[in-house]
């Protein structure tokens, strides 16, 4: 039995660095956390843009439980990332 395809998730174009990284460390000694473009859909209409959840959803044509999924999972890539020097890689492709 196979998986029920992704369904397609509405998202503004992404125009910022695709890569960040804590300064003075090299590359060779970083883990990587990988943000997907609906994350950071996500995190951008409810915490940039200050939307509730439910406005974020129909923004982005899914339910409202799929934005707090998308936000539970992009906040706490980011918060890893911060906290133990992480890198983060934004994915511009759906995962």
């Amino acid at each position: 039995m196979t998986p029920r395809p992704r369904k397609w998730r509405c998202c503004s174009p992404f125009r910022g660095d695709t890569f960040y990284k804590p300064r003075g460390v090299p590359m060779a000694e970083l883990e990587v956390n990988s943000l997907a473009l609906d994350e950071i859909e996500a995190m951008r209409l409810c915490d940039f843009e200050e939307k509730e959840q439910a406005a974020a959803a129909k923004a982005m044509k899914v339910s409202r439980q799929t934005v707090q999924r998308l936000l539970y999972a992009g906040r706490k890539k980011i918060m890893d990332a911060l906290i133990n020097a992480k890198a983060i890689a934004i994915l511009k492709a759906r995962r």
